[in-house]
């Protein structure tokens, strides 16, 4: 079938969603559209903030960068999978498979980092406006941005060179359509557990305390807005947090749902449709959410398309 020796594998073979050739024409054509959608949408996005100045602000330089790492994401994983569903070429090699993991886990924890630096920004705005211009200054904003990829970078490079350390002696399929951690721990026939064990616990706090982060800057936020008098400013005020919260919805509930949980747990069908919600549709959802809702954004939007014109 594929080479390989009695100690490690040089390829492997990614099944991908479905076999049934018919069903592969809709999902290549469903996801070729959904990840063009996706790289414009979120391209969108940030040359409308690069061009409007009133959009300078910490908020919405958070916002670019999160469409940034979107597309980016997304691009680890979709053309790969679309040349398999239109080649029938499913082999991936050793070498790409974990390039494809590292990058993967790196952009998926920054994804979860940019949240919570964007929460913290609702905080700081709503709970303590007049500090705000000091505490969300330019410098702090482009380094909690640089800590976040970095941050990122060593985790997933951690998770990484221990996978690669691993023997994989056959079977090779990959009951997944990208190399993910959790399906490629299952193909090893070395002892995996300090893999795991490094997963379930560093990897539960680098995803779960930008999570707490979220959660703890939320609270104190709708206590302030509670003290609000008057129930239309109250909508006013949280109204500006709507966009963020329902992208921090689609994005931790699927995750936690995959990740943050023992893997004899883990179930290959579930977990393939749950990763195609934060691997795809979530991305490419994100422009629509921030812009549909975001007055601000929709006049950007309207300056970038009249001058394109």
């Amino acid at each position: 079938m594929l080479r390989e020796n009695q100690s490690h594998m040089t390829e492997f073979l990614l099944l991908g969603l479905t076999s049934n050739p018919k069903q592969q024409v809709w999902l290549f054509a469903s996801f070729l559209a959904m990840y063009l959608v996706n790289v414009i949408g979120n391209s969108v996005i940030i040359a409308s903030i690069q061009r409007d100045a009133r959009l300078h602000t910490p908020m919405y330089f958070f916002l670019s960068n999160l469409s940034l790492v979107d597309i980016c994401f997304t691009t680890v994983i979709v053309p790969q999978m679309l040349v398999n569903l239109l080649t029938q070429r499913k082999t991936i090699l050793f070498f790409q498979c974990l390039t494809q993991m590292y990058f993967f886990v790196a952009f998926g924890i920054t994804d979860s980092f940019l949240l919570a630096a964007m929460a913290i920004d609702r905080y700081v705005a709503i709970c303590n406006p007049l500090h705000y211009n000091t505490a969300m200054s330019p410098r702090r904003c482009r380094l909690l941005v640089v800590a976040s990829w970095a941050v990122s970078h060593l985790h997933s490079l951690t998770h990484t060179i221990l996978m690669g350390r691993l023997s994989f002696c056959g079977p090779n399929v990959i009951h997944h359509f990208f190399c993910d951690v959790q399906p490629l721990l299952t193909l090893s026939c070395s002892d995996t557990s300090i893999n795991e064990l490094l997963a379930f616990t560093e990897g539960s706090v680098v995803i779960m305390s930008p999570f707490i982060f979220i959660v703890v800057s939320y609270i104190y936020i709708t206590r302030t807005v509670l003290r609000v008098p008057s129930g239309e400013g109250r909508y006013k005020v949280f109204s500006t947090c709507g966009s963020h919260l329902t992208v921090v919805a689609l994005f931790y509930g699927t995750i936690i749902s995959v990740y943050i949980r023992p893997s004899s747990t883990y179930s290959v069908t579930k977990d393939r449709v749950v990763t195609v919600i934060y691997t795809v549709v979530t991305p490419m959802l994100n422009p629509f959410i921030y812009s549909l809702r975001n007055k601000d954004m929709k006049q950007a939007l309207r300056k970038l398309a009249k001058r394109t014109e």
